[in-house]
């Protein structure tokens, strides 16, 4: 079992899905984790976790807004004097054929998916490199390694994070600071609960393992690159998809 006591951990998007799956396993393995969300829609993530008997706290957060971001790692540092772990998971959908797609459709997408992304890496970079240590987790998606019909802005702006990523580990591993990326396949949540039995049985035959995945099974393999077991593991994507994607 990965032991993550005394780490500090922030995870975006963690108000449901795969980002409370992240959250909750990650807390079960010692970390005190920071579920950052809009508003205080991850306080039911929080408050999981505490019954569990587990640490963490609720923060406000719009990624898409720079200040939003350096105000939360800001008060982080203040409360806790370090961030050793990083969840980028933050995301949406704005699905649509190309030749439909609204300029805005695209923005908000590549805004909140990618450049999200950029923005809160950097805040808490700095903190990082000075303590050299740090844990920097993206979750992608097998779209942006694969494509998909009607998803051209969420593919590229999942491919961008495994880019992103790739750079990003080469110019900090020197600091020991790891860059990684989770990329999930079809994940059984509350979105794909609301699509109908006989299209989730078209994706089961997509699958070789013919199941969606789960969101622990996306927690599984953030929390092994956030342990110290994945010490020498730096710039790679972890398909974690059921073999839909090889």
């Amino acid at each position: 079992m990965f032991d993550l006591s005394q780490k500090v951990v922030i995870v975006t998007g963690a108000s449901r899905g795969i980002g409370r799956g992240i959250a909750e396993a990650l807390a079960s393995l010692g970390a005190h984790v920071v579920g950052a969300a809009r508003g205080d829609n991850a306080a039911g993530t929080v408050a999981a976790i505490k019954a569990a008997g587990g640490q963490a706290e609720v923060a406000a957060l719009d990624v898409t807004d720079t200040r939003s971001v350096e105000a939360l790692v800001d008060g982080v540092m203040e409360r806790h004097g370090r961030i050793d772990i990083l969840v980028n998971n933050a995301g949406i959908a704005r699905d649509q054929l190309m030749l439909r797609m609204k300029r805005e459709e695209w923005d908000d997408v590549i805004a909140t998916n990618l450049t999200a992304a950029f923005t809160c890496v950097h805040a808490v970079l700095k903190p990082m490199i000075k303590k050299r240590s740090g844990r920097i987790i993206s979750i992608s998606s097998v779209v942006g390694q694969m494509g998909n019909p009607g998803q051209a802005n969420y593919a590229a702006s999942k491919a961008g994070l495994i880019g992103f990523s790739k750079a990003l580990a080469r110019e900090v591993a020197s600091r020991n600071v790891t860059v990684n990326v989770v990329a999930p396949g079809l994940v059984d949540t509350d979105m794909t609960k609301a699509v109908a039995e006989k299209a989730q049985a078209e994706w089961n035959s997509l699958i070789p393992l013919q199941r969606l995945g789960t969101p622990q099974d996306i927690a599984s393999a953030v929390c092994f690159l956030a342990s110290d077991e994945a010490a020498y593991i730096t710039g790679q994507v972890i398909a974690v998809n059921g073999g839909m994607y090889m």
